[in-house]
Protein backbone atom coordinates (compact mmCIF):
# COMPACT_ATOMS: atom_id res chain seq x y z
CA UNK A 1 0.00 0.00 0.00
CA UNK A 2 1.41 3.20 -0.96
CA UNK A 3 0.61 5.89 1.92
CA UNK A 4 1.48 9.56 2.80
CA UNK A 5 4.42 9.17 5.80
CA UNK A 6 5.79 12.55 7.44
CA UNK A 7 9.38 13.24 6.11
CA UNK A 8 11.82 13.63 8.82
CA UNK A 9 15.73 15.17 8.75
CA UNK A 10 19.05 13.19 9.37
CA UNK A 11 18.96 13.88 13.28
CA UNK A 12 14.59 13.02 13.11
CA UNK A 13 13.20 16.05 13.21
CA UNK A 14 9.65 16.48 11.77
CA UNK A 15 10.29 19.08 7.84
CA UNK A 16 6.53 19.26 7.72
CA UNK A 17 6.46 17.54 4.74
CA UNK A 18 4.91 14.55 3.95
CA UNK A 19 5.10 11.90 0.82
CA UNK A 20 3.63 9.03 -0.66
CA UNK A 21 5.65 5.70 0.39
CA UNK A 22 7.00 4.73 -2.59
CA UNK A 23 8.26 8.95 -3.27
CA UNK A 24 9.93 8.41 0.03
CA UNK A 25 11.80 5.19 -0.98
CA UNK A 26 12.92 6.02 -4.21
CA UNK A 27 14.76 9.22 -3.15
CA UNK A 28 15.44 7.99 0.46
CA UNK A 29 13.98 10.74 2.54
CA UNK A 30 13.88 10.22 6.62
CA UNK A 31 11.02 8.94 8.14
CA UNK A 32 9.62 7.07 10.96
CA UNK A 33 8.61 3.53 11.53
CA UNK A 34 7.67 1.75 14.80
CA UNK A 35 8.61 -1.52 16.01
CA UNK A 36 6.45 -3.40 18.55
CA UNK A 37 9.03 -6.73 19.98
CA UNK A 38 6.33 -9.25 21.45
CA UNK A 39 7.58 -11.40 24.58
CA UNK A 40 5.90 -13.68 27.22
CA UNK A 41 6.41 -13.92 30.57
CA UNK A 42 7.78 -17.37 30.58
CA UNK A 43 10.61 -15.99 28.26
CA UNK A 44 10.05 -16.23 24.90
CA UNK A 45 9.86 -13.83 21.79
CA UNK A 46 7.20 -13.63 19.08
CA UNK A 47 9.03 -13.54 15.89
CA UNK A 48 6.82 -12.59 12.74
CA UNK A 49 8.38 -13.88 9.29
CA UNK A 50 7.61 -11.20 6.45
CA UNK A 51 5.74 -11.90 3.53
CA UNK A 52 7.12 -13.92 0.58
CA UNK A 53 5.74 -10.44 -1.59
CA UNK A 54 7.65 -7.99 0.28
CA UNK A 55 9.86 -5.90 -1.54
CA UNK A 56 12.64 -5.67 1.13
CA UNK A 57 13.71 -9.00 2.70
CA UNK A 58 11.09 -11.19 1.50
CA UNK A 59 10.43 -14.51 4.30
CA UNK A 60 13.26 -13.16 7.01
CA UNK A 61 12.15 -13.49 10.45
CA UNK A 62 12.31 -10.49 11.95
CA UNK A 63 10.45 -8.10 14.46
CA UNK A 64 7.28 -8.99 16.01
CA UNK A 65 5.46 -6.37 14.27
CA UNK A 66 7.01 -3.64 12.28
CA UNK A 67 5.29 -0.59 9.92
CA UNK A 68 5.43 2.88 8.86
CA UNK A 69 4.06 5.61 10.66
CA UNK A 70 1.54 7.31 8.43
CA UNK A 71 1.41 11.18 8.04
CA UNK A 72 0.08 12.85 11.28
CA UNK A 73 -0.03 10.03 12.83
CA UNK A 74 1.35 9.51 16.45
CA UNK A 75 4.02 6.56 17.19
CA UNK A 76 1.66 5.34 19.83
CA UNK A 77 -1.22 5.14 17.52
CA UNK A 78 0.99 3.77 15.01
CA UNK A 79 1.84 0.59 17.16
CA UNK A 80 -1.98 0.11 17.95
CA UNK A 81 -2.71 0.38 14.52
CA UNK A 82 0.02 -2.23 13.17
CA UNK A 83 -0.15 -4.43 15.69
CA UNK A 84 -4.06 -4.67 14.94
CA UNK A 85 -3.06 -5.30 11.17
CA UNK A 86 -0.61 -7.51 10.91
CA UNK A 87 -1.31 -9.77 13.54
CA UNK A 88 -5.19 -8.97 14.49
CA UNK A 89 -4.02 -8.04 18.45
CA UNK A 90 -5.49 -5.25 20.42
CA UNK A 91 -3.54 -3.47 22.70
CA UNK A 92 -3.47 0.01 24.36
CA UNK A 93 -1.31 2.59 25.40
CA UNK A 94 -0.27 1.31 28.60
CA UNK A 95 0.74 -1.76 26.73
CA UNK A 96 3.71 -0.36 25.40
CA UNK A 97 7.04 0.18 26.86
CA UNK A 98 9.73 2.15 25.06
CA UNK A 99 12.93 1.01 24.32
CA UNK A 100 14.19 3.81 22.25
CA UNK A 101 14.91 5.49 18.64
CA UNK A 102 17.39 3.36 16.58
CA UNK A 103 18.32 4.91 13.27
CA UNK A 104 18.41 1.86 10.19
CA UNK A 105 19.77 3.29 6.89
CA UNK A 106 19.97 0.79 4.23
CA UNK A 107 20.20 0.88 0.13
CA UNK A 108 18.97 -2.16 -1.60
CA UNK A 109 19.87 -4.15 -4.62
CA UNK A 110 16.04 -3.55 -6.04
CA UNK A 111 16.42 0.42 -5.78
CA UNK A 112 14.74 0.95 -2.48
CA UNK A 113 16.65 3.93 0.13
CA UNK A 114 15.32 3.27 3.42
CA UNK A 115 16.31 5.99 5.41
CA UNK A 116 14.47 4.81 9.24
CA UNK A 117 14.10 5.87 12.23
CA UNK A 118 12.95 2.73 14.26
CA UNK A 119 10.67 3.68 17.14
CA UNK A 120 10.83 0.68 19.14
CA UNK A 121 8.47 -0.64 21.89
CA UNK A 122 8.16 -3.93 23.84
CA UNK A 123 5.02 -5.36 24.70
CA UNK A 124 3.78 -8.48 26.73
CA UNK A 125 1.94 -11.21 24.90
CA UNK A 126 -1.19 -12.43 27.17
CA UNK A 127 -3.10 -14.62 24.68
CA UNK A 128 -2.32 -18.28 22.60
CA UNK A 129 -0.01 -17.17 19.41
CA UNK A 130 -2.97 -19.59 18.19
CA UNK A 131 -5.04 -16.55 18.69
CA UNK A 132 -3.08 -14.38 16.43
CA UNK A 133 -3.98 -14.04 12.50
CA UNK A 134 -1.21 -12.91 10.60
CA UNK A 135 -1.91 -10.42 7.73
CA UNK A 136 -1.10 -12.13 4.48
CA UNK A 137 0.48 -9.39 2.97
CA UNK A 138 2.57 -8.86 5.79
CA UNK A 139 3.38 -11.64 7.72
CA UNK A 140 3.93 -14.82 6.66
CA UNK A 141 4.27 -16.50 9.81
CA UNK A 142 4.44 -16.42 13.31
CA UNK A 143 6.56 -18.62 15.71
CA UNK A 144 7.45 -17.69 19.64
CA UNK A 145 11.59 -18.63 20.34
CA UNK A 146 13.28 -18.78 23.79
CA UNK A 147 15.35 -16.03 25.02
CA UNK A 148 18.18 -18.25 24.35
CA UNK A 149 17.48 -19.17 20.92
CA UNK A 150 17.18 -15.45 20.50
CA UNK A 151 20.64 -14.99 21.96
CA UNK A 152 21.78 -17.46 19.52
CA UNK A 153 20.12 -16.08 16.27
CA UNK A 154 22.26 -12.74 17.53
CA UNK A 155 25.52 -14.53 17.86
CA UNK A 156 25.05 -15.90 14.71
CA UNK A 157 23.92 -13.11 12.52
CA UNK A 158 26.79 -12.59 10.09
CA UNK A 159 26.16 -16.45 9.27
CA UNK A 160 22.80 -17.09 6.50
CA UNK A 161 20.56 -18.10 9.05
CA UNK A 162 17.17 -16.51 7.71
CA UNK A 163 16.91 -14.31 10.77
CA UNK A 164 17.64 -10.53 11.43
CA UNK A 165 19.64 -7.97 9.37
CA UNK A 166 23.08 -8.31 10.05
CA UNK A 167 23.87 -4.62 10.28
CA UNK A 168 21.28 -4.14 12.94
CA UNK A 169 23.14 -6.63 15.78
CA UNK A 170 23.54 -3.90 18.40
CA UNK A 171 20.31 -2.98 17.85
CA UNK A 172 18.93 -6.42 18.64
CA UNK A 173 21.03 -6.93 21.46
CA UNK A 174 19.52 -3.60 22.49
CA UNK A 175 16.06 -5.24 22.12
CA UNK A 176 17.32 -8.84 23.72
CA UNK A 177 19.02 -6.39 27.10
CA UNK A 178 15.24 -4.58 27.67
CA UNK A 179 13.22 -7.50 27.18
CA UNK A 180 15.61 -9.72 29.39
CA UNK A 181 15.34 -6.80 32.14
CA UNK A 182 11.47 -6.94 31.75
CA UNK A 183 10.88 -10.85 32.00
CA UNK A 184 13.73 -10.71 35.26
Amino acid sequence: MDEYIDIVDAKGKATGKSALKSIIHQKGFYHNTVHIWFYTSDGYILLAQRSSKKNICPLLWDVSVAGHIDAGESTIEAAIRETKEEINLCITKTDLHKIGIFDCFNSYSNGIIDNEFHHTYSCELTVSISKLKPQQDEVEALKLISISDFKELIDTIEKDNNHFIASNKAYYKTVLNHIEKVIN
